[in-house]
């Protein structure tokens, strides 16, 4: 009599296990700029093409030149944006005056970055007395009429680019303190920082190896909001008649040559306030994409 054999032991079943995803060797997307920026750099560079080249390429360009037989005349073929009550080619005045308004952000710029840049390191790497004194410095400054004291300097020294540009730089100065002393003192705690002090590293190099890198987006940033607040400035001043004397053109100037005529001939002031407008928008809206990068993963 013969007897079953029992069936063959079966070893238990493992639950499948996913496949791991394959790791992703290929180049990453890169990230796309939003419609904002592209338009405001779009504008920007069409402002800066221009002026640059509009000079070379008008015949005559001169935004001094009166034509007296067509004074206060509406935009036509010859005067894109009509003439002034001089006569004046209201298109070459505005770029022209894009000159006068670069030229003043730039000095802005400059002396804010540098003296402010300076001080700002000094106060947030020595600290203590030093620190209190620059900050005390700067609350003063910045309680002080900015414009006025402008005005002021301007009655007394004359006006003239360089001296408004360095002016308004200079009370730009006490806002780029703080914004490097704050990256500065939060940049003193961090690891790196900690152990560039430990290993007996000069400070001169730890400055520049590894706190200005961190300091200068910050710095460059706010460079922006500077050079919106130097362009305001300098046209509040030449509106005010404080700025380049007359017939120089600057887009405050411009703006209020043509206020007498806003009821008869308002493209005189409405073509150099939209310019200057559409030029604060745009700087204002590229330092504030800088200032705020876009999450990780985002598309911009």
């Amino acid at each position: 009599m013969t007897t079953a054999e029992p069936p063959a032991a079966t070893a238990p079943t493992q639950p499948a296990q996913p496949a791991a995803p394959a790791a992703d060797t290929g180049p990453r997307p890169r990230r796309r700029p939003a419609t904002g920026t592209l338009v405001a750099a779009g504008w920007l560079t069409l402002l800066a093409l221009t002026v640059l080249l509009l000079p070379l390429l008008l015949p005559g360009f001169d935004p001094l030149h009166g034509d007296f037989a067509h004074p206060s005349a509406p935009p036509a073929p010859g005067h894109w944006l009509g003439t002034d009550a001089s006569g004046r080619d209201v298109l070459q005045r505005t770029v022209a005056g894009a000159r006068a308004s670069a030229a003043v952000a730039a000095l802005t710029a400059t002396v804010g970055l540098l003296g402010g840049g300076a001080l700002g390191l000094a106060a947030g790497w020595f600290r203590g007395p030093v620190d209190r004194l620059i900050g005390f410095t700067t609350d003063v400054l910045m309680s002080v009429p900015s414009l006025v004291l402008v005005m002021i300097a301007v009655s007394l020294r004359g006006p003239s680019l360089p001296v408004i540009g360095v002016l308004i730089g200079l009370l730009t100065v006490p806002h780029f303190t703080r914004v490097v002393r704050a990256v500065v003192l939060s940049l003193n705690e961090r690891g790196f920082v900690q152990a560039a002090r430990m290993l007996g590293t000069a400070p001169a190099r730890i400055l520049r190896r590894e706190i200005l890198p961190h300091v200068a987006p910050a710095a460059v940033g706010f460079a922006f909001t500077a050079t919106t607040v130097a362009i305001v400035a300098e046209g509040s001043l030449s509106f005010l008649g404080f700025g380049l004397r007359p017939p120089a053109p600057s887009w405050g100037g411009i703006i209020a040559e043509g206020r007498t005529n806003l009821g008869s001939a308002p493209w005189i002031s409405l073509a150099p306030a939209a310019v200057l407008c559409l030029t604060v928008l745009a700087v204002n809206y590229l330092g504030e994409q800088l200032r705020s990068p876009a999450p990780k993963g985002a598309a911009r």
